[in-house]
């Protein structure tokens, strides 16, 4: 039995010590505070967990918490006009609902799900020296908070850091929704609104701790008007700014708001977020590694809703990983591996695009943001882009394949199905995950993830797989003369990521070795086909390889499993144990 210290009872770590606990490890966790203190406390951050994120989230068993009773169901975004630009209004729905609570619930009921399931949770404020001690003391410690001297132990990563200081000033308001007036048609949206040159302000339902509420972000430019808060002391001051900054800048929300209420005393916060990336492993005075984990190696801007979500993508990454570790030591290169496998698979994206967000928007951008008006599917998928932020990748940030993603989505309409629709229903097939490589003439390596993969003959032993018509690596495909099926074995999950998003690397990190053609396979996988391509068949807006086995390989373990828009293990048919 491992023995893991874990610090900090937030969104992240609290999540960490529920899930190592339930694999069987000795899990003890500090924390500041106690969970009715927390409860009682003021709010920490605004927060939105996405669908991808729900799907890993710890259950939460809250009353009222749940998607189906206060499910987020879409974006509205309204950006006023300027610089030229008219101004911008559009819906786009999500695929499926996000949802939110608040953290003092949420992190209150999860410190004591751990402690009614015999945890160790201690209440201590740590110090540098405290964390020394911990570190002789237990196989692994994981700092999950960034506050106080704690986020000095982990040296900021500037190859990762644009910013050297807050982009906004950031305030967090809840409110009780039964006050105020106006058009509640799309109550159970995020609704974010945009002011050129002045800053942005979003609204989203959620359950605090006196019941639903209606919780209030404003995000203003450094100097600007909206950075107003530094004279603000009480929390009735706090919520007269927040209404004196909805009538002056955001008037169409106003009528929303006017007469609201504080939902408690402790639902307002204001400071500033210089968003910032670490390195995940922390070296103490006396030399020993500790392990960084949440907002202590990875601080997001709240404009994009993302904090909530990569703390909890983060915790069950790290989850994984601490289990499959077995027997070996939690040393600084596996902390750095794993952290890196998180970063490359998911924090990248999440991070990239709300640091984008936070600049100027650039042309194609805006042309993008208008078009959505006119265009449900550019809507859709600008929407679905908070749940999955790699959605967004490379169409978001390269004109070229903007152009390309605007003129697909505009020939998407005139389909004859509703097009997300379809690919929902096809989801219900559930398939096992591939990623296909293969080696350029050049001798770079290619590969891309892919679920669209079967068998065609005995005999000859042929396999068949279909890359889209848009795929960036296509043209390699066309170039070679062979290619590999890697089948993803069930820890894999995070490669499935990797090589299903553009990037410079795909291969970085990948243990591989060479096969025919010098085809890379990726080591770890539970079978491996490689293959002569045979045959091309273009089928709509895809390619049809048919592939002429010449050398598989079988291995033992689970295979990775996608069905409904989410990974799963396999399980044997309770009829069959």
């Amino acid at each position: 039995m491992r023995t893991i210290a874990i610090v900090g009872a937030g969104e992240s770590g609290a999540q960490l010590a529920l899930a190592l606990q339930r694999s069987g490890h000795s899990v003890t966790l500090f924390s500041d505070r106690s969970a009715q203190q927390i409860r009682t406390g003021s709010i920490t951050s605004s927060q939105c967990v996405f669908s991808s994120s729900l799907r890993v989230q710890q259950p939460l068993e809250i009353p009222g918490a749940t998607t189906a009773q206060m499910g987020i169901t879409g974006l509205h975004l309204n950006i006023a006009a300027g610089h030229g630009r008219e101004e911008t209004d559009w819906q786009g729905m999500l695929d499926r609902p996000a949802l939110s609570v608040d953290q003092r619930v949420k992190c209150a009921h999860w410190i004591e799900t751990f402690i009614g399931r015999g945890g160790d949770f201690r209440i201590e404020k740590l110090s540098v020296r405290r964390l020394e001690e911990l570190a002789a003391l237990f196989d692994l410690v994981v700092v999950g908070t960034g506050k106080g001297e704690l986020g000095q132990v982990f040296a900021t990563d500037r190859a990762k850091s644009p910013f050297d200081r807050p982009q906004r000033a950031v305030a967090v308001t809840y409110v009780t929704p039964e006050h105020g007036t106006g058009d509640r048609e799309d109550a159970s949206k995020i609704r974010m609104s945009m002011v050129p040159g002045v800053g942005e302000f979003f609204t989203f339902p959620g359950l605090s701790v006196a019941g639903p509420c209606q919780m209030m972000v404003f995000e203003g430019l450094p100097g600007g008007p909206m950075d107003c808060w530094d004279g603000v002391n009480t929390a009735e001051e706090h919520l007269e700014m927040s209404m004196e900054i909805l009538r002056r800048h955001f008037p169409h929300e106003y009528p929303r708001f006017e007469g609201s209420a504080l939902n408690d005393p402790g639902a307002a916060l204001r400071g500033r977020i210089n968003p910032v990336v670490r390195s995940a492993v922390g070296v103490l005075p006396g030399g020993r590694p500790v392990m960084g984990l949440g907002d202590a190696i990875m601080l997001n801007d709240s404009l994009t809703g993302q904090g909530s979500n990569n703390a909890t993508l983060a915790a069950d990454h790290y989850a994984r990983a601490i289990d499959a570790r077995g027997d070996e030591d939690f040393d600084s290169a596996w902390m750095l591996r794993t952290f890196d496998e998180f970063w490359r698979g998911w924090g990248q994206f999440s991070t990239v695009w709300t640091n984008s967000m936070l600049r100027e928007r650039k042309p194609w951008q805006l042309e993008i943001l208008a078009k959505a008006q006119q265009h449900d599917s550019l809507a859709a998928a600008l929407a679905n882009g908070f749940d999955d932020p790699r959605t967004l990748f490379p169409w978001w940030f390269e004109p070229e394949e903007a152009e390309a993603f605007m003129a697909r989505a505009v020939a998407e309409e005139s389909a004859t199905f509703d097009l997300r629709d379809f690919r929902q229903t096809l989801g219900q097939f559930a398939t096992g995950v591939t990623v296909v490589t293969t080696r350029t003439p050049q001798g770079a390596k290619v590969g891309m993830t892919a679920n669209s993969f079967t068998s065609v003959s005995m005999d000859p032993p042929l396999v068949l797989w279909c890359p889209s018509k848009f795929a960036p690596s296509l043209g390699d495909f066309e170039a070679a003369t062979h290619f590999a099926i890697n089948v993803l074995e069930s820890s894999q999950h995070v490669l499935s990521r990797q090589f299903a998003t553009p990037a410079e690397d795909k291969f970085a990190g990948v243990d591989t070795t060479e096969g025919v053609a010098g085809v890379p396979l990726l080591d770890g996988a539970v079978a491996t086909f490689q293959c002569r391509t045979v045959a091309r068949h273009e089928a709509g807006d895809h390619v049809i390889y048919v592939g002429e086995v010449e050398k598989y390989v079988r291995t033992e373990g689970d295979p990775l499993v996608f069905h409904a828009g989410a990974y799963h293990r396999t399980a044997l048919h309770p009829d069959f144990s």
